[in-house]
């Protein structure tokens, strides 16, 4: 599903999908309890945060700082980086929003993309068949 999105070259993200990460961030942040898995697009193209957040799992790249605090705000215990400015990889921020992401869904259940399909597989309204005799007294009304 997620062979459309731009190749990491040798743990390095370009900057579309460096932006990409940062919406699928937001649009976790924004997720309200009890909603589906919110979903983000690329290229005319939808896919789930999830989705984001696996793809840049071998991405070797430092966050920028003002993403780093909608990861860090969602952990049970205070970040603590290896550098003097708290720095956190794209890595570490998509394994631990994978296992965000994960958890809720357990416990609010299946992701946006099963809900959409589901919501327009079942026929809303069902259109009545035309009789051959009725058909240009149809296109008389039309």
């Amino acid at each position: 599903m997620t062979n459309f999105l731009p190749a990491l070259h040798e743990g390095h993200a370009p900057i579309t999908l460096q932006t990409l990460f940062k919406d699928a961030l937001e649009a976790y942040d924004d997720w309200e309890e009890g909603m589906p898995e919110p979903i983000v697009s690329f290229e005319d193209k939808v896919l789930p945060v999830s989705a984001v957040f696996e793809w840049m799992r071998p991405c070797t790249d430092l966050m920028p700082a003002n993403m780093i605090g909608i990861v860090t705000d969602r952990l049970t215990k205070p970040w603590s980086g290896a550098g003097p400015l708290d720095a956190m990889t794209f890595s570490t921020a998509a394994r631990v929003m994978s296992i965000l992401v994960r958890r809720r869904l357990r416990r609010f259940g299946r992701g946006s993309i099963e809900a959409f399909a589901d919501r327009f597989s079942h026929p809303m309204h069902s259109v009545p068949s035309q009789s051959p005799d009725s058909a240009g007294s149809r296109s008389a009304r039309l």
